[in-house]
């Protein structure tokens, strides 16, 4: 046989069993779709429409094995029912609401439970979310693991189907919190330049700072061991403004890191032995005077603190609380922020890339 026509028939043995490999792979698919279980029109709906989700008034979560939170819409504010009463935090809240409207499914996995383990929708692997009208329940799913075909689901409540679907527009960090992601963090929020007056009064005495045009002025007042406070104040000694400025941006936007456990030993009720007071005094605002109570540490340097009029205690970080607890060298220049800077009007050396140049080495 001729090398070309060796070659032609080469050829044809290809094709003839691409064509074959085509024919087994089409067969088999039209095999699977005649016993799915589903087809792709037959998919449920889980997801809500905009006007339905509105009307969710309470949903019950069980985040794996972080426990199940309850929150309830009270008029037009949204709370945490269980384990504790607190204030929802609204924006957690708009979040689930919202990914209501955007759960699709999209292909079914399998029919049957026995599955329910290997993709993390069963016990306490599964996040297991409930929204309801009413007494009605209208959205009732399990979110398991995530995997390289998407992220598994099943439907919850009785008499449903065992199937497991992948779904898209499902956010963990939207449904997948601790009970601390579900209250509200917010303390204190103002703007520092509404500020014109400040203090910290703590077992190391009260700093007491007034707005002096742009900058400010610092007074502090020294408290002796037996905690009686002096009647005179001085001036702070190597005052440093910027230092105040820090501490305006500690407590402008202050939120909680944690919350106390309960009957955790918190110190807020004694801030003068145990912490510290801060306190802002504010132009332009209903509330003219903000005050922050700092109690004893939680983990590491963190601490407890409260607002009066509000029984919450909340966890603040080191950063804010560290202020109240501050002794005099927190408000004062460092040496080396002393020596950073020439004062105004005083002669620079000549340095190299300095007018006159490099300074001259003597001879020898």
């Amino acid at each position: 046989m001729k090398a070309e026509h060796k070659l032609y028939a080469a050829v044809c043995v290809v094709v003839g069993l691409g064509i074959a490999f085509w024919q087994v792979s089409e067969s088999k698919e039209r095999d699977a779709q005649a016993h799915s279980p589903a087809a792709a029109s037959d998919l449920p709906t889980f997801k809500l429409t905009k006007e339905d989700a509105e009307k969710v008034t309470k949903f019950v979560i069980n985040n794996k094995d972080k426990g199940e939170v309850t929150l309830e819409k009270k008029g037009d504010k949204w709370q945490v029912t269980a384990p504790l009463t607190a204030d929802a935090d609204p924006a957690a809240i708009k979040s689930i609401v919202e990914n209501l409207e955007k759960i699709e499914v999209k292909s079914l996995i399998a029919d049957t439970p026995d599955v329910h383990g290997k993709y993390e929708l069963a016990g306490d692997k599964a996040v297991h979310a409930q929204a309801f009208k009413g007494d009605e329940v209208v959205f009732d799913l399990y979110f398991g693991m995530r995997g390289s075909r998407g992220q598994m689901a099943r439907q919850g409540g009785k008499d449903v189907s065992a199937a497991v679907y992948v779904v898209d527009g499902y956010s963990s960090y939207n449904w997948a919190k601790e009970l601390k992601g579900w209250r509200v963090k917010e303390m204190l929020k103002f703007e520092d330049g509404n500020v014109i007056a400040a203090e910290v009064d703590n077992s190391h005495g009260k700093f007491s700072f007034t707005k002096d045009g742009e900058g400010w002025k610092g007074k502090f007042y020294k408290r002796d061991d037996k905690g009686k406070l002096a009647g005179k104040s001085k001036d702070i000694d190597e005052f440093d403004e910027n230092k105040v400025k820090d501490f305006l941006r500690a407590y402008k936007n202050l939120k909680a890191t944690d919350f106390a456990a309960k009957d955790a030993d918190t110190g807020v009720s004694d801030p003068m032995a145990n912490g510290g007071t801060v306190r802002f005094t504010l132009k332009d605002e209903d509330k003219p005077s903000q005050i922050i109570h700092v109690g004893g540490t939680q983990e590491g340097s963190n601490r407890y603190a409260i607002k009066p009029g509000d029984e919450t205690v909340y966890v603040i970080s080191s950063w804010s609380s560290d202020w109240a607890t501050a002794e005099l060298p927190k408000f004062q220049a460092t040496k080396d922020e002393e020596g950073a800077g020439a004062p105004p009007g005083a002669k620079l050396p000549n340095l190299p890339g300095l007018p006159g140049g490099p300074p001259k080495v003597p001879a020898g």
